[in-house]
């Protein structure tokens, strides 16, 4: 198998003991009938609201407890470029082997589910997951067709203030809901200022994201001083940055946003 940075992992046979170091992984591996199969995810895997009780906790997306990973004898190791750090990739390569995902667009999300299906012998439920997207991504393009374009800044992060800009995942559904992202400009996650941006005091719509940091309507209020002239909304940030089985639901919550 050809993972999604183009690493070759050399399967035997089908992996039964599987880690996932990624919340959103972890909902799709859910999703595609596999739970019995996991022996260990994140403190932050909190879909399906029962794993963390029925599946041992290995840590965070950014440190792990190696020991106890290696420990659960895993057959394979489910990781992301974007959640977890090249060392922690190559501390995992040591135990077994490692998938690591690389997300940008919605066809990369696609393909992952297609790899899992291949991986892990599921392949007509991970078609059917795909089928499933695949029909809201078009029914919401017909939607959002006609609805005009707005100048959006999104924020995942206060003090220091922080956006989503180019090159990442959510700038990419941020597009297809005709969100033109104020920060397009810059890249990834940089810090801005809110109070005194221009660019952001331009935006009509200004996101405020449900993770990784738990905005809330005292934050909105907060924002909507600043900025007068913004429209400020509260968002679920699962529907904009995870991109596993989530994007079943997510084309639904979009048309919420308009």
């Amino acid at each position: 198998m050809i993972d999604q940075l183009q690493r070759v992992i050399h399967l035997e046979k089908t992996p039964k003991r599987i880690i996932s170091l990624v919340p959103s992984q972890t909902e799709l591996l859910c999703d595609l009938g596999l739970k019995d199969s996991l022996v260990g995810v994140t403190k932050f895997c909190i879909h399906p609201n029962s794993i963390r009780k029925e599946v041992a906790v290995v840590g965070g997306t950014k440190q792990i407890k190696i020991d106890k990973i290696k420990a659960l004898q895993p057959d394979i190791i489910l990781c992301n470029k974007e959640e977890n750090t090249l060392e922690i990739v190559e501390a995992c390569q040591l135990i077994c082997n490692v998938h690591v995902s690389d997300i940008y667009t919605l066809d990369d999300s696609l393909e992952l589910m297609r790899q899992y299906g291949e991986i892990f012998n599921c392949k007509e439920r991970a078609s059917q997951i795909i089928e499933t997207v695949n029909k809201e991504a078009s029914e919401f393009k017909i939607f959002i067709k006609d609805k005009p374009a707005l100048k959006v800044a999104y924020f995942i992060w206060k003090n220091p203030w922080m956006v989503a800009a180019s090159n990442t995942f959510i700038d990419y559904l941020l597009s297809l809901n005709k969100f033109e992202n104020v920060y397009g400009h810059k890249s990834r996650y940089p810090e801005i200022e809110c109070s005194n941006s221009s660019l952001c005091g331009n935006a009509e719509l200004i996101l405020l994201s449900s993770e990784p940091f738990p905005f809330k309507e005292s934050h909105k209020n907060e924002v909507q001083e600043n900025l007068p002239n913004s429209t400020v909304k509260l968002v679920d940030g699962e529907m904009f940055s995870w991109y596993g089985s989530r994007l079943m639901k997510a084309f639904k919550y979009f048309r919420t946003l308009h």
